[in-house]
């Protein structure tokens, strides 16, 4: 059935894991609401190129759906609420997206003028934004049925430092939800036929630190239910004790593929992140891992042209790409966030840290190239995407099939070329 345009909720995500699975519960409580016609960015603001991102996105929503109620939320909405409410969206915080109230009570300035027949904007005002309050426990956040996988947000904010992140600023310091709510949204997955949960957060590893619980219980927890693959997302390596490294390593239904926050290769550049770990735990850790569980797949964020870094410092991160049999990078050029500590540190230029982040993404293709045409000829376990031709190994390889199969189900498959990026599999 096709539906019209004027009863259609879009929600567009920008960014992380989590504003995918935080994207479901925005176009449930729209819907609540009663909301037609409506499109709601959930940005992100990791970097600048995300803001701008969502600037260009609202301004050429804006522009082309005259007559749509344009809403802005996630955290470049958080940090840049006054400039998105200028342009005539409504702007929505990170903490009242999933709540009904948030999209039916206000009308938009840009609904405003249209009603009024002018073109003036009414300010953003200096009042807090609907909120659900930083002391709450986290309501989980679970993606829609439109994906063989299942994202399950199970904790926001983040109660470290780090001078580059301007996460806390965005979504306030971390909270966890209950353990008996993610088992709930769990089973939801489970019930309508997802057989891979991926859990996600701001800063999954502190899970359970504002309740007294951990994130290795919270797995402990779901792997009582019938889930039949758990994935995590990114993980602070200073955070994996021995509970944790145990599933990791020892669970089969623990996906052998561990995604690590590391930021940098260089102490010093570490150091002045206010990260919480060293160059040499990076490498032990995922020799640990690897030594523990061999087919086990490393990913890591790092972060080209952070302030001070020198070409020294920039070939130990160069060098921690081999180091540490890093196949999944998520590598960006550092960009100055306001109100941060690293933005008043010397800068190294945005053009030098662009050129490095290239070079970092080289080395990580060549490293994951090799990796791949070591999976020749391998067998593995596919899950099928919903377009029933794509899909992801265990070890988080990307799949393509010869034939179609059917979506979401979990084959045998024998991996037989690469093709880029991809394993080609039957």
């Amino acid at each position: 059935m096709t539906i019209a345009l004027a009863d259609r909720v879009e929600v567009v995500n920008f960014g992380c894991r989590l504003n995918i699975a935080e994207g479901e519960a925005v176009r449930a409580a729209a819907k609540a609401a009663g909301a037609r016609d409506t499109i709601v960015f959930n940005s992100c603001a990791v970097t600048d190129e995300a803001v701008r991102q969502a600037r260009q996105a609202v301004r050429r929503a804006l522009r082309d759906r005259p007559g749509a109620e344009v809403v802005v939320t996630g955290c470049a909405a958080e940090l840049e609420r006054d400039a998105f409410a200028a342009m005539g969206a409504r702007v929505v915080s990170n903490d009242a997206k999933g709540l009904t109230e948030s999209y039916q009570s206000t009308v938009s300035p840009r609904r405003r003028a249209s009603i009024s027949g002018g073109l003036q904007f009414e300010p953003a005002g200096d009042g807090p934004l609907p909120s659900q309050g930083h002391g709450a426990p986290y309501t989980p956040a679970l993606s829609g049925s439109d994906h063989a996988r299942a994202f399950l947000g199970v904790q926001t904010g983040c109660s470290h430092s780090c001078t580059f992140c301007a996460t806390v600023l965005a979504r306030g310091t971390a909270r966890s939800a209950t353990t008996e709510a993610v088992l709930d949204a769990a089973r939801t997955a489970i019930d309508r036929g997802q057989r891979e949960i991926i859990l996600t957060g701001v800063d999954l590893a502190s899970y359970g630190d504002d309740s007294g619980t951990s994130l290795a219980a919270l797995v402990e927890a779901l792997l009582m239910l019938p889930v039949e693959r758990l994935r995590l997302s990114s993980l602070d390596p200073n955070r994996i004790d021995d509970a944790l490294f145990a599933l990791l390593t020892g669970e089969v239904r623990v996906m052998p593929h561990v995604h690590l926050s590391l930021q940098a290769g260089d102490d010093m550049v570490l150091t002045r992140m206010k990260r919480r770990h060293r160059r040499a735990d990076a490498v032990r850790l995922t020799e640990r891992l690897r030594a523990a569980r061999p087919d086990i797949a490393i990913g890591a964020d790092l972060i080209a042209g952070f302030p001070t870094e020198d070409d020294t410092m920039f070939a130990h991160s160069m060098a921690l790409i081999d180091d540490c049999d890093i196949v999944f990078g998520h590598i960006f050029p550092y960009s100055p966030r306001a109100g941060t500590p690293a933005a008043r540190m010397p800068q190294v230029g945005r053009s030098i840290a662009r050129e490095r982040a290239a070079k970092l993404r080289e080395a990580n293709a060549r490293r994951r190239a090799a990796w791949l045409d070591a999976q020749v000829g391998r067998t593995a376990s596919m899950l099928v995407e919903r377009d029933g031709l794509t899909g992801h190994a265990e070890n988080f390889a990307a799949l393509t099939l010869a034939t179609p199969a059917e979506p979401g189900s979990i084959l045998p498959v024998r991996l037989t070329a690469r093709e880029g990026d991809r394993m080609l599999a039957a």
